[in-house]
């Protein structure tokens, strides 16, 4: 920040923190160029340099009324501006150690087609095995596309119960599904 640009943007403060609006405008623009080039000076040109400005600006406008218009303007903006730089890098190096690049991941096993293939019958037929009650809600829920809220109304049962049942109806079926499969 040149001297010029302290000197205004100490100015705008003063008027923006006693309600000017087109001061306090002013001010944004001048600190958003400013940023940017703060930003781009420490971190070069980054995809998420907008992120450093925006974080920034938010700052300034939710402390504007802890700026002392005694003090120099730049030391007070700096210190917001340096510690939203540190908590954006901070976010994007968390953000890039949990992605991968589209070159490293790995590409997708070939599939048996014949392991993909649903076999309708076998599974009507399974859910036709179920228990009464479980069959009832897995019906419900698979076959006739209903809530669990409207299941539950519709059974006398509550939310949590349904949910139960058909946890416990799924896992008869993965069962008995994966015993027909062992078989052929």
């Amino acid at each position: 920040m040149t001297p010029d640009q302290e000197r205004n943007a100490a100015a705008w403060m003063r008027l923006a923190q006693s309600g000017d609006q087109s001061a306090y405008a002013s001010l944004l623009v001048l600190l958003t160029s400013v940023t940017r080039q703060f930003a781009r000076g420490r971190l070069g040109s980054v995809a998420w340099i907008d992120d450093v400005v925006q974080e920034t600006l938010l700052t300034v406008h939710g402390a504007r009324r802890t700026y002392d218009p005694t003090r120099p303007f730049a030391p007070w903006f700096y210190a917001i501006a340096s510690s939203r730089l540190i908590d954006v890098l901070r976010r994007e190096r968390r953000i890039m150690s949990r992605e991968m690049l589209s070159e490293a991941v790995p590409e997708a096993p070939a599939v048996d087609e014949r392991e993909t293939e649903l076999d309708v019958d076998a599974i009507r037929a399974a859910v036709a095995s179920l228990p009464g009650r479980q069959r009832a809600v897995i019906e419900g829920l698979k076959f006739r596309d209903e809530s669990v809220r409207d299941v539950a109304g519709r059974m006398n049962m509550t939310e949590a119960g349904v949910k139960a049942t058909a946890h416990r109806g799924y896992r008869t079926l993965r069962r008995l599904l994966a015993g027909q499969r062992r078989e052929d």
